[in-house]
């Protein structure tokens, strides 16, 4: 019996690549399918409760209200009102998720599952994608998109495209935007404009969506444990927070990467801290690049949100501060949500760092990170950005 060849170091090594991708694509897998199947269920149980609940009556148009409260105290992440309106519409849609089901899923089902309470009440899109194919091929995040569009015919068309070419989250909401299935059936040469249309689409990683807010609630996950784009853009907000807190009057520290629900997209605000002299949320926003007016309009818009829902009474409007660490110059921009009280604009002016601290803290940062990535052995040891910004003041 001849011995096993010898393995080689290059193989050793794609070996190890190769095992580390499959167990991780198999992970991914594992996630998205559990938490489609949660919401699914969650559906289930509200629409079984509003058929035969025992004390149905009581609750009313109140239901999701009283729903969302007890489900929020009990801890369980992304189970507000609006959510739980996704989830019954998500079951309603995709009934045929039911026989993705283990059996011990399906002794979890309250009479008999699906088929037998909801065979008169649920329309579903015809025809009907297989339900294997959508629990393994879609992440909850395509599926709430594609429960979204109200046309079953429209809906299916979508599946089978973003099934087709393996279309990102972002691809298919870019797609439904598009008025592709709109221009699919003006269209003469139907397979040539999918041919197009597919050459062009950005496909799903195998891994899990690095910013699928869903998935961190669901796995536990704190989104600033890994919504930091690089570690420049880690190093300047970790300093930048501590200077902030130390040299910057009356800031104290609410939340990083604080996530916003603007319709049904989520944004994501780098720094969040309260002003307790201004009484006045400041938002800070890092972008590592040069400055568009795209980047004050993002601001602009975090700015105005946190106007119409976070501020209480007492509190005057928010601020946001638009950091750019382009090449040439570092920039500091101001937003602000809709301020016409110039007594308020001034006193803001001097109780906030001046443009010329937050940019020489930039500048600081930026120099110290270059230095750090350069391999002379002999460097200096060079001085903090927040105790270089001591002497600004």
């Amino acid at each position: 019996m001849s011995s096993p060849a010898l393995l080689e170091f290059k193989e050793l090594v794609q070996s190890i690549v190769h095992v580390h991708q499959e167990l991780g694509a198999q992970a991914a897998r594992a996630v998205n399918l559990s938490l489609t199947l949660r919401n699914w269920m969650i559906g289930y149980y509200i629409d079984a409760f509003e058929l035969r609940g025992a004390d149905r009556a009581g609750y009313g148009d109140q239901l999701f209200a009283n729903l969302a409260r007890e489900l929020t105290a009990a801890r369980l992440s992304n189970c507000d009102k609006r959510q739980l309106y996704r989830y019954l519409r998500l079951f309603r849609t995709y009934p045929q998720i039911v026989g993705t089901l283990s059996p011990q899923l399906k002794t979890l089902l309250p009479w008999g599952g699906p088929t037998e309470v909801h065979s008169q009440k649920v329309v579903t899109a015809s025809p009907q994608l297989a339900a294997d194919a959508l629990v393994a091929q879609f992440s909850y995040s395509h599926l709430e998109l594609l429960v979204d569009v109200e046309d079953d015919l429209k809906r299916h068309f979508f599946e089978v495209e973003c099934l087709r070419g393996h279309w990102s989250v972002r691809e298919l909401r870019r797609q439904i935007a598009s008025l592709y299935y709109e221009r699919s059936s003006l269209s003469t040469n139907k397979n040539l404009l999918s041919a197009q249309v597919q050459s062009q689409a950005e496909q799903s990683a195998a891994t899990l969506s690095v910013r699928d807010p869903y998935v961190f609630e669901f796995l536990g996950i704190k989104p600033q444990e890994v919504m930091h784009e690089s570690a420049l853009e880690d190093a300047i907000l970790g300093n930048l927070q501590d200077f902030l807190l130390e040299l910057g009057h009356g800031f104290c520290f609410e939340a990083r990467q604080k996530r916003l629900l603007i319709g049904s997209e989520h944004f994501f605000v780098d720094l969040v801290f309260y002003h307790r002299i201004l009484k006045c949320h400041v938002l800070i926003e890092l972008k590592t690049g040069n400055f568009s007016h795209e980047n004050i309009g993002q601001l602009n818009t975090y700015v105005s949100w946190y106007k119409k829902n976070m501020v209480l009474e007492g509190d005057n409007p928010p601020i946001g501060i638009l950091l750019c660490t382009q090449k040439n110059q570092p920039l500091v921009e101001y937003a602000l949500a809709g301020m016409d009280n110039q007594l308020f604009v001034s006193k803001y002016q001097l109780e906030l760092p001046k443009r010329e601290e937050m940019e020489r803290f930039l500048a600081d940062t930026l120099r110290e990170a270059e230095v750090a990535d350069t391999p002379a052995p002999d460097l200096p040891h060079h001085t903090s950005p927040i105790s270089t910004s001591r002497s600004l003041s």
